[in-house]
């Protein structure tokens, strides 16, 4: 199917299913791809690859498209808040030409500023999809080498075809998916797209299994993926699939399909929006009424009445709403990012505070990202490594014979050679297929495997039904349990593993510099903080010949001198040789073992002792690695000569065993603390991870994930198995999910989802993006995260540390109660402001008491300075003690909604209540003062409905700046020192526009107050005060006698809305089904 015809599919249209590449030999994949038998020796055509060039299209990856700057903007107009603020413009600009030109024209350039500000703001938060699509292509490779006409040639990357053979080499980004056909010692680093922790050793082999469609990427060891990296060796492979196909391609197009998710705050300003909207149009409709028919039927103008109305309206909308939310956010944003966590999209913090299900990545997430030796076992003991230590001292290596001395649960039952199977350590094609030949010898090419002989005690005991054996009886030697040895033991035990390598240790031991395989260098550097010098090490024994380590056979060997400090003894007519492999293999090679690990004294080999280490340690996830020894006369050796297996193999029993060395990548020490808080808070965590299941299950242990509640990990392949319902049911019985693929990442978010939970996923490579995006909150990582990951998500923890997303929920908490505390200042005064013009008009005033200019300059002011206090308040105490918000719950709850009517009531009738006090004084009331401000009366009054109002709003601000506690005492004056800075600023700015000529009786159409009208604002400002403070009183009683008054509970106000049950993939994205996507 052409490019052309796969993007004009229907619906209807079935989507191709595409080979399953490494279940098939090299002759069918030549013949799938229609190629002839000698296709690796002539490669394509010009011709040919021009025609499958007009096939498939270009390898590139397809972005989404773009939003125009048109589009945004109709996104953040298209409402009614907005259309009623238009339409008030529309009508002052038509007052400009029939009244007051100054005023309606100032007032018509605030509404304008206003709506464009607001747009501004919402085009500047919004994330953008595209940069994770431009992310993802910025890792394909720029060009490749390719066999073309019988020849290699260099060719850009994006001109290579499905049936191209590409040759690779070391460093190398792989251009496109292929199936290799040779190898020589190649492995590609494929951590970011499969989350394995060690680059994958590549095989040619097909590989067999009843299922080939659920055997993971990571076990596809036939297969190199596009935009993965050659770390070791060279390779040739033919082209599978490009562009769109390949599974960076899945990817890309799961990260397009994904939609972004709207904020639950995001939700309710909308429908708090929708609401005002429909309480604003029917009071400015009772206003227009109210203004028109209490005037003279000679003297009514509906002109002027619906001006009135429009002073009613544009005085309710929060047109500082939007601003103060974004000042909310910001705040919380920076506060954040001091503590590391900085966050995309801004609306995306408040989502952290409402998360139940934090879903995080394995590798460099929760783990270091840093493969260390974590314990080295000897004939009679086992030493744990401190893998958090940074000083360098023999004490890092300290004896704990009870250190993962038994095997997982799981495994208990299990044969030893079945759980080395499963394990981490063993051969990709013994965990996915079997070899083709079982009479092959143990040391076949095929991969590991495992002699059927070499059973431990444990699984004769395992076959009959009987316990296993006793514990052997433990000796002190050379030291007792809790203690480390000296130096020189170490130095002498793991000199196989400094020696036999030829890694190059990273700065100060870090990784900083650092070259070759993880896991080689995971044994120097354990060695370099014992306190060994690892480079005199190797500068006073160089390797004089070598058995290069192979994939196929699994083990290196190196011969050197013998040195006293390094071997215990100096021997100068024989070399020592020191082999270090796969445990498996190399224990048929032993006859003796050396006494506790120590070189002066050997002993027969114990294999059933070994086996079961090897067994145990294999269960708990580690990778184990024997270090090994042996002589040889120097005649029988040439210097720098490079000898082939049988050098190690065909000797048979001759090597004697000094140790084993079990490795893994650690848990992050403050991941432990972080996740028992956030267990602690209410939130879930759960680990998806590409990593093997007795790995994944280590960790998670280690972690405090795995509990009886969810004790044990499920795989992708066994989630692949399952319908939709058992998936529901499989995310809420696991925390723990291994060999998971990008597929079941966005398909267990989604689940989650789908049993109303809110969803965070935390990741930092590119198989992590799907999901990111389809989590309410992604966050990625900063440091050793890919651009892919961190484009796709909302929050990016530049130290990596999945601590501070604990931080992140504290403040995303804050953020939320912080919302509320701003609603409960902004609306009642937008209330306040429109109710006291309409309750004005009905309890008789001839004219407003206030203006259009008033009620926008009291919307902005006090909604920016006031608002202000309670956006950034800090947390009140124990907002950490209580459980994530419920799904569905309302900003404005019923006793929210209660508190926001009784400001609102109480401003309004303060107001009204000071205006007509002050129209008592200077109109009705005493005669001389009557007759000396005749002329001032309405200005006066409104100067006083202003003061009254925005004074009456900051006792509200106060008091609301404690949900429970009272405003009265030492805690106002404390805390939040933004507080008295609004006050100023809301008094200068008020006695400004009361007192300066021209500004207050040109623009307010305010008068200069008297002594007697402030006497007035501060009495109004008290009582308003007390009011809100004794409905606390009243709601702290009420809380202590068990009620919810938080809001916590569902009311009439929230939505039990049902969570989208549909959780199957976007279309065209289901795993491997690639070659065509539905549009």
């Amino acid at each position: 199917m052409s490019k052309k015809d796969a993007a004009m599919e229907t619906p209807e249209t079935p989507v191709k299913d595409v080979p399953n590449w490494h279940a098939m030999t090299k002759a069918e994949v030549f013949a799938e791809l229609k190629v002839p038998e000698n296709h690796r020796r002539v490669g394509l055509t010009n011709e040919e690859a021009a025609a499958r060039f007009e096939e498939f299209g270009p390898n590139r990856l397809s972005g989404k498209k773009a939003k125009t700057l048109l589009e945004k903007i109709w996104e953040q107009v298209a409402n009614v808040l907005v259309g009623i603020l238009l339409f008030v413009a529309i009508i002052s600009l038509i007052r400009v030409f029939t009244a007051n030109a100054v005023t309606n024209g100032i007032q018509v350039g605030i509404i304008l500023g206003v709506i464009i500000i607001n747009t501004t703001i919402g085009i500047v938060q919004e994330g953008s999809a595209q940069k994770a699509a431009e992310a993802l292509s910025a890792m394909l490779s720029s060009d490749a080498v390719v066999v073309r006409g019988g020849k290699e040639t260099k060719i850009p990357a994006d001109e290579i075809v499905p049936g191209d053979i590409v040759c690779l080499s070391l460093g190398d980004r792989v251009p496109a998916d292929l199936r290799m056909i040779e190898v020589s010692q190649l492995a590609a680093a494929e951590a970011a797209l499969t989350g394995e922790s060690v680059p994958i050793d590549k095989t040619v082999e097909p590989i067999e299994s009843d299922e080939p469609k659920s055997v993971p990427l990571g076990d596809r060891h036939n297969m190199c993926f596009s935009a993965t990296l050659v770390s070791q060796g060279s390779g040739v492979g033919v082209i599978v699939t490009t562009g769109d196909n390949t599974e960076i391609g899945t990817i890309n197009q799961l990260v397009n399909k994904v939609e972004d998710k709207k904020t639950a705050v995001l939700e309710q300003i909308d429908n708090v929006s929708k609401w005002l909207a429909f309480f604003i149009v029917i009071t400015a409709i009772v206003t227009f009424l109210v203004s028109f028919f209490t005037t003279d039927e000679d003297d009514r103008d509906w002109l002027e009445s619906l001006s009135v109305a429009l002073v009613c309206a544009v005085a309710m909308i929060p047109e500082g709403l939007e601003a103060i939310v974004t000042v909310t956010y910001a705040w919380a944003v920076s506060n954040m990012a001091r503590q590391n966590a900085i966050i995309r999209a801004l609306p995306a913090v408040e989502t952290l505070g409402s998360v139940t299900v934090i879903c995080s990545d394995k590798t460099g997430t929760l783990t270091k990202n840093e493969m260390s030796l974590v314990a080295f076992v000897t004939s009679n003991a086992r030493y744990k490594v401190d893998t958090d230590s940074k000083e360098r001292t023999n004490k890092n290596f300290t004896r704990d014979d009870t250190y993962m001395a038994e095997r997982a649960d799981h495994t208990k039952m299990m044969k030893s050679r079945d759980v080395m199977k499963s394990g981490p350590g063993a051969s990709r094609h013994d965990r996915v297929g079997k070899p083709k030949n079982p009479n092959d010898f143990q040391y076949t090419m095929r991969g590991s495997f495992i002699d059927e002989n070499l059973a431990s005690k444990h699984d004769k005991d395992a076959d009959e039904g009987k316990k296993a054996p006793a514990e052997k009886e433990i000796d002190n030697f050379p030291v007792p349990s809790g203690e480390s040895p000296d130096l020189s033991f170490f130095r002498q035990g793991l000199a196989g593993g400094v020696l036999c390598s030829k890694c190059t240790l990273g700065k100060d031991g870090g990784r900083e510099g650092e070259i070759g395989n993880p896991t080689e260098l995971s044994i120097l550097r354990a060695s370099y903080l014992a306190g060994i010098d690892v480079n005199d090490m190797k500068d006073s024994a160089p390797i004089i010949s070598e058995v290069p380590f192979s994939s196929e056979y699994k083990f290196m060997a190196t011969v050197h001198e013998f040195r006293e400090e390094n071997d215990g003894v100096s021997k100068s007519d024989k070399y020592v040789i020191h082999v270090k492999g796969a445990p498996d293999r190399m224990i048929p090679m032993c006859d003796k073992q050396f006494k506790a690990g120590s070189l002066n004294e050997t002993e027969p080999i114990d294999r059933d002792y070994w086996m079961e280490q090897i067994a145990i340690l294999s269960s708990h996830g580690l990778r184990c690695l024997a270090l090994l020894r042996g002589e040889i006369e120097k005649a029988n050796v040439k210097e720098n000569e490079n000898f082939g297996p049988e050098f190690v193999q065909d000797k048979g029993q001759w090597l004697t065993m000094v140790g084993v060395c079990a490795i893994m990548d650690p848990p992050r020490p403050e991941c432990v603390d972080a996740v028992s808080e956030a267990t602690g808070a209410g939130v879930r965590v759960a680990m998806i991870t590409g990593d093997h299941k007795d790995t994944a299950l280590a960790i998670g242990l280690m972690l405090g994930l795995v509990d009886e509640a969810h004790s044990s990990a499920i795989t992708g392949p066994e989630l692949d198995a399952m319908g939709d319902e058992e998936i529901k049911s499989a995310v809420q019985k696991y925390n723990v999910f291994a060999r998971a693929s990008p597929q079941n990442k966005i398909r267990i978010v989604k689940a989650l989802q789908s049993q109303g939970e809110v969803c965070g996923m935390t990741g930092d490579g590119v198989n992590d993006a799907p999901a990111l995006k389809a989590a309410d909150m992604g966050v990625a990582m900063g440091k050793e995260g890919t651009d892919v990951a961190r484009e796709a998500a909302k929050m990016i923890l530049a130290d990596d540390n999945f601590a501070t997303i604990i931080v992140a929920v504290r403040e995303g908490r804050v953020v939320w109660d912080n919302l509320r505390k701003v609603l409960l200042v902004n609306t009642p005064i937008n209330n306040a402001q429109g109710m006291s013009v309409l309750f004005g008009l009905i309890c008789g005033m001839e004219h407003t008491p206030l203006t259009a200019i008033q009620v926008l300059y009291c919307n902005l002011i006090c909604a920016v300075t006031l608002g202000f206090v309670t956006a950034v308040e800090p947390a009140e105490d124990g907002i950490m003690d209580i459980p994530p918000r419920r799904v569905g719950k309302r900003l404005i709850g019923r006793f929210l909604f209660l508190r926001i009517a009784l400001g609102t009531v109480t401003l309004v009738a303060c107001t009204v209540g000071a205006t007509f006090w002050a129209q008592y004084l200077y109109q009705d009331g005493r005669a001389e003062l009557s007759k000396e401000y005749e002329d001032d009366v309405l200005p006066l009054m409104r100067s006083q409905a202003s003061n009254t109002l925005t004074f009456g709003a900051c006792a509200v601000t106060m008091s609301a700046r404690f949900s429970y506690n009272s405003a009265f005492g030492m805690r106002s004056f404390y805390g939040n020192r933004f507080a008295w800075y609004s006050l100023a600023i809301v008094t200068v700015l008020q006695v400004a526009i009361t007192y300066i000529p021209g500004l207050n009786d040109v623009i307010f159409d305010m008068g200069a107050m008297k002594g007697e009208q402030w006497g007035i604002v501060a009495l109004f400002t008290f009582v308003v005060f007390v009011v809100m403070e004794i409905e606390k009183g009243i709601r702290r009683l009420l809380l202590e006698r068990g009620s919810d008054v938080g809001d916590s509970e569902y009311g009439f106000f929230d939505s039990e809305t049902q969570p989208n049950q549909d959780i199957s993939l976007p279309k065209g994205a289901s795993h491997l089904k690639l070659s065509s996507l539905k549009d």
